[in-house]
Parts: structure tokens; sequence; C-alpha cells
């Protein structure tokens, strides 16, 4: 499990928390916890496409070679 869905998970399992126990703080850390794993993704799928145009540019350069 990567260090996205960790922090989705954790986030979840918080936010229930804060729901079960009437924890408002909890809550909202469980809810900002599954922000940050979203956010990673959506860094980390970007950067993949980036390098993957990156990467596809560069064989485009070797075959004119």
């Amino acid at each position: 499990m990567g260090e996205n869905a960790m922090d989705k998970a954790k986030g979840k399992a918080k936010e229930m928390a804060g729901k079960v126990t009437g924890n408002d703080r909890m809550k909202t850390e469980g809810k900002t916890d599954q922000a940050k794993g979203k956010v990673r993704d959506a860094t980390d799928n970007a950067r993949a496409k980036a390098e993957g145009v990156r990467d596809s540019l560069s064989d485009r350069d070797d075959d004119k070679r």
C-alpha cells in the first residue's frame, strides 16, 4: 500500500471515528488526510505523464540521428 493510499485510509478511519464520537476536529483531520492522499495521487500522475512526454520526445530526437 503506497503512502497516498495510506493517507486516504488513515483519513477515512479518522473521519469515521470523528463522526462516531462527535469529535469535529478528528473528522476534519480525517478529511484533510484524505485530501492529502488525493493531491499526492494527482501530483504523481502528472509527473508520470510529464516523464512519458519527455521520454517520447527524447525517443523522437534519437530517431532523427
